[in-house]
């Protein structure tokens, strides 16, 4: 069961720095809501706010609510190690714990959250992620290989399946093909097209195709100079946004005539 997020009134902060200011916005389930602006804009720190990761750097923090089908994230009585297995973050580089194998790479989250679980339901578990992941038919016969054997788009799909390996709600992506040949990162499109069906997913990309091809909803961030804070300019139907937006500073990134 997928989620909603509703966000409201979110401000963050690094220290004294307004770095994301006035975010509200919701992200409706089983559908790809996709993040664009400039570089700097804020997009993936207001992105690790959605699973509490920008916390973890120090003095960093943040003001406002983002509600999961109603419940706060910030809430007091409200654990983030709980709210970050709810939602699953995949990065720009592929990331694979290189010493693991390809199967173990898969069942580290599960491990993490204290599963006990017996050898044939591992076995089951690291299947069904690497299918959910497009790829287990591709590594089925070397799953006991180092994950940093594999090529940098398959390594990306191997975190996609350490992600849904702990069965998540929400899957962020910040930027996840950057660093892909054009193969592998249709590859991804296809995948994140097929996991919509059961996941919540938001995608910061910096490809506006790819915006325009994977994804039901954008948002666009942008910020008015150096030292200001980034703020969400306009949120609407993907096709919407890119076909008539209502915004210039929209049209003019969109266009390609800044950024």
């Amino acid at each position: 069961m997928s989620k909603r997020i509703d966000v409201k009134d979110l401000n963050v902060f690094y220290g004294d720095f307004l770095a994301v200011q006035d975010v509200n916005m919701v992200i409706e389930p089983r559908a790809v809501t996709a993040l664009i602006g400039p570089s700097g804009c804020g997009k993936s720190t207001f992105l690790r706010t959605l699973n509490r990761m920008h916390e973890v750097i120090p003095g960093a923090r943040v003001e406002g609510h983002a509600l999961m089908d109603g419940q706060d994230l910030y809430g007091d009585d409200v654990d983030p190690v709980e709210v970050r297995r709810q939602v699953g973050m995949v990065f720009q580089r592929p990331n694979p714990f290189p010493t693991m194998s390809i199967a173990d790479n898969v069942l580290a989250g599960v491990k993490l959250n204290n599963k006990r679980m017996s050898k044939s339901d591992q076995e089951a578990l690291v299947e069904r992620a690497l299918r959910g992941a497009n790829l287990w038919e591709e590594v089925k016969d070397r799953l006991d290989r180092p994950g940093s054997s594999i090529s940098g788009g398959q390594q990306q799909r191997l975190c996609i399946a350490r992600a849904i390996a702990v069965q998540p709600q929400v899957l962020l992506m910040d930027e996840p093909c950057s660093a892909l040949d054009p193969i592998s990162t249709l590859a991804i499109e296809d995948l994140i097209a097929e996991l919509k069906s059961e996941y919540t997913i938001v995608i910061v990309t910096h490809n506006m195709q790819q915006a325009a091809r994977v994804s039901d909803t954008t948002g666009f961030f942008n910020i008015a100079g150096t030292g200001k804070p980034g703020r969400l300019i306009e949120m609407d139907a993907t096709e919407q946004m890119f076909a008539a937006p209502k915004n210039k500073a929209t049209e003019d990134y969109i266009s390609g005539r800044f950024g």
